[in-house]
């Protein structure tokens, strides 16, 4: 036999101490369920899981904190994996050593970032091979490009320089190749001859029927 607590809960009360408790969250949720246990009396901690769910070591630790008047520090915050570079303290300057020589501005100038020739792969790689990482310290490459990303890096490929078409010395040879047009042109005793010599044309034995 449960004992008897001295209130009785009704269905709107379990109703609404179940939601009430739902909506709070850490120390307000656990302290409201310990006042709402104290509130049934006898045997209330028993009534209370078995009516509203709730659970009897949270209830315990609201009740010290009530008795106490200090919440317990909840330990969500210092969960989780730490980011690379809280155990790797000199990762992010390594990185930015790399690939600062091999970056440019934006050309247009409508963003601060820069634009960088080197691959998050390559970034990794260079790490071990230059600043003495291992393997197994490092994180994968995809978090390396994140990491770039942060820094205000952009992985583009870079356009290579295009060649100058227009030179002095292939001028000259155009202005002499004039020249001599003009000389011929006016000459009726020269022989014009045109020759496409942008095709190379191959001589020789050739399968399927070829001719020397």
């Amino acid at each position: 036999m449960y004992p008897k607590s001295i209130i009785q809960l009704t269905a709107h009360l379990k109703s609404l101490y179940i939601k009430t408790a739902k909506k709070l969250k850490g120390s307000d949720r656990r302290q409201f369920m310990a006042e709402v246990v104290k509130g049934l009396g006898i045997g209330g901690q028993t009534v209370a899981e078995r009516e509203l769910g709730w659970n009897r070591r949270t209830i315990r630790k609201g009740m010290q904190e009530l008795e106490s008047g200090q919440p317990f520090i909840d330990g969500f915050r210092r969960s989780g994996r730490k980011r690379a570079e809280a155990k790797l303290s000199n990762l992010l300057r390594d990185i930015k050593s790399l690939v600062d020589p091999q970056s440019q501005t934006d050309p247009s100038f409508k963003s601060i970032r820069l634009y960088t020739r080197m691959t998050a792969s390559e970034v990794r790689r260079q790490l071990i091979e230059q600043f003495g990482y291992t393997e197994e310290e490092l994180p994968s490459s995809e978090t390396i490009r994140r990491k770039l990303n942060d820094l205000g890096y952009t992985l583009k490929r870079v356009l290579k320089t295009k060649p100058i078409k227009k030179i002095p010395e292939t001028e000259a040879i155009f202005e002499q190749v004039e020249q001599i047009n003009s000389e011929a042109d006016n000459d009726p005793h020269t022989l014009r001859i045109s020759i496409d010599a942008k095709v190379a044309v191959k001589i020789g034995e050739f399968d399927r029927g070829g001719k020397n």
